[in-house]
C-alpha cells in the first residue's frame, strides 16, 4: 500500500481552517480597535485590555477574546499536518492551552476572581507555542518565505510581554508594592495582543500559500 504524505492528505480541512483562522484573527484586532473608539474614557496607555470589561461595551471585549481563541484553535487544525517534530508538538499543546486561557478570559472577566488565572494560562502558553511552532515549521524549506514575518511577530509578542511585566514592576515600586493606575502597562499589553493575532494570521496565510 502506498504511504500517504501527512502534509498533502485531506488538504481541504487545513485550508478551510487557515482561512477561518485569518478571519478570526483579523476580527479580534478590529474589535480591539473598536473598543478604543467606543470607550474613549479608558486611557490606553495605563489600562489593560481586560479592563474594557468595566465599561459599557464589555461584551465587545468578550467577543474579541472568543475571536482570538477561535483564530488559535483554527490554526491548530490548519498547521497540524505540517508539525512533525517533538518541539512542534509540544508547541501545539501550548497553543491549545492558550485557547483555553483566552476562552476563560471571555467568560470570566476582570471582575471575576479567576480572570487572573486565565491570563496566567493564556499569555505564557501562547508565547511558548509561537516560539516552538515557528521553530518547527521553519525547518521545512516550504516555509522559508514565511521566516521573517513569523519570527518578527513572535518576537514582538515576547517584547510586549516583557515590557508589560517591566511596567507592572515599575508601577508596583512607585506605589509601595501595591497596584496603581500610574503604570504604563497599556501599550505593551496591546502590542502583545495585536502581534499575537498577527503571528496567527501569518502562519495561517503561509499555510494557504504553501498548499497553492
Amino acid at each position: 500500500m502506498q504511504k500517504v504524505d501527512a502534509t498533502t492528505a485531506s488538504p481541504a480541512i487545513p485550508i478551510s481552517a487557515a482561512r477561518l483562522s485569518m478571519t478570526a484573527g483579523a476580527a479580534a484586532v478590529v474589535l480591539l480597535v473598536a473598543l478604543h473608539v467606543l470607550t474613549p474614557e479608558f486611557n490606553p496607555s495605563r489600562r489593560m485590555v481586560s479592563e474594557y470589561a468595566l465599561g459599557e461595551f464589555g461584551w465587545v471585549l468578550s467577543v474579541m477574546f472568543l475571536a482570538w481563541a477561535l483564530s488559535c484553535l483554527s490554526l491548530f487544525f490548519a498547521i497540524k499536518p505540517q508539525i512533525s517534530t517533538l518541539d512542534g508538538k509540544i508547541g501545539m499543546g501550548f497553543l491549545l492551552a492558550a485557547v483555553a486561557g483566552m476562552t476563560m478570559a471571555a467568560i470570566l472577566d476582570i471582575r471575576h476572581s479567576l480572570h487572573g488565572l486565565s491570563a496566567m494560562i493564556g499569555m505564557p502558553s501562547f508565547l511558548i507555542a509561537a516560539a516552538l511552532i515557528s521553530k518547527s515549521l521553519l525547518r521545512n524549506p516550504a516555509w522559508r518565505s514565511a521566516r521573517r514575518p513569523l519570527l518578527w511577530t513572535a518576537s514582538l509578542s515576547w517584547l510586549g510581554f516583557v515590557l508589560m511585566i517591566l511596567a507592572l514592576f515599575i508601577g508596583l515600586s512607585q506605589n509601595g508594592g501595591q497596584p496603581g493606575p500610574g503604570a504604563l502597562i497599556g501599550w505593551p499589553n496591546r502590542l502583545l495582543v495585536v502581534s499575537s493575532c498577527a503571528w496567527v494570521m501569518v502562519a495561517a496565510r503561509s499555510t494557504i500559500q504553501i498548499d497553492r
